[in-house]
């Protein structure tokens, strides 16, 4: 049993696929295939079964690539001894971020490390995806800029480490001649009854509309789904629905024809956190990244 081959069982519990954890690990199928039939000859237990086109672990290779994976946070633990000795903090972090986010902070993060002395190599990726599909981001990504409503489950801890870097409200946007543009805030009974541009099911700004329709009592017309709130924001200026847009993460939007109105007497809140393996977080080039992210979502949040 060697640890590349307990590498290749995590990958795949994470990732689903031979081809997935291929293509993750920069190897060709058929060697993923030979590792995982040289770890299973070493057990009796069987380790992955067949479901339909996936090979799933069994309960026996979860626990095995549970195991597995402490043996790697370990094996990292010794990497970053040594890297704290020798001073080390270079190297290349990978980040992957939602558009919003990414948008919003990923210029300030390359402007923040360039006056670093000897700073880490940092390669961003967008990747917007549902809520419930972030943490398995983490089998690509050194660092994951993920989000989700303040009100939901957190993320799962099994392999997977988060840090929160801001708790971000959601306001109404409305155009700059809409009879609402004049209030100081609205509330769900308010903005009920417009119809609204809001984003595709599983994100945050259709979260809070469902909220809204609860409070409310009664359904919502959504007559447009844009996950880009820049999209957003321009079908909004030009009148005729409502729509939904994150405090700070959307500041690169030009608000001119738009007025942002906080909601009141619904959860509008959704944390932005990092999520990363464990192992990822012992590199000090991906820690000093992490640092430098907080700075600049603390500046953005003013």
């Amino acid at each position: 049993m060697e640890l590349h081959q307990l590498q290749i069982l995590r990958e795949l519990g994470a990732l689903g696929s031979v081809a997935a954890v291929a293509e993750n690990l920069n190897v060709t199928p058929s060697a993923v295939s030979q590792h995982l039939s040289a770890l299973q000859r070493s057990v009796h237990t069987p380790l992955t079964r067949r479901d339909g086109r996936r090979l799933t672990l069994t309960s026996a290779g979860q626990v095995l690539a549970a195991a597995g994976a402490e043996a790697i946070d370990a094996m990292a633990a010794a990497r970053s001894a040594l890297d704290g000795f020798e001073g080390g903090s270079t190297g290349v972090v990978t980040i992957s971020g939602f558009h919003s986010v990414g948008q919003a902070l990923f210029a300030p993060l390359i402007r923040e490390l360039d006056g670093a002395e000897a700073p880490p190599i940092v390669q961003l990726t967008d990747e917007d995806v549902a809520q419930s599909d972030f943490p398995a981001l983490t089998a690509r990504y050194d660092l994951v800029l993920a989000h989700r409503m303040e009100h939901s489950p957190p993320w799962p801890v099994d392999g997977v480490r988060s840090l929160a870097l801001a708790r971000e409200p959601l306001d109404v946007a409305v155009s700059a001649s809409h009879p609402l543009a004049a209030r100081g805030q609205v509330t769900s009974f308010d903005v009920v009854d417009s119809p609204w541009v809001t984003s595709r099911v599983g994100y945050s700004p259709d979260d809070v509309l469902r909220a809204v329709a609860a409070v409310a009592g009664r359904p919502v017309e959504i007559r447009h789904r844009i996950n880009d709130y820049g999209a957003v924001a321009a079908v909004v200026a030009a009148g005729g629905v409502l729509g939904m847009l994150p405090r700070y993460t959307s500041r690169t939007v030009d608000d001119r024809d738009i007025v942002r109105l906080p909601l009141r007497g619904v959860s509008t809140h959704r944390m932005i956190d990092v999520l990363a393996r464990p192992e990822n977080l012992r590199r000090q080039s991906v820690r000093l990244v992490v640092e430098a992210l907080r700075r600049v979502m603390a500046r953005l949040r003013g």
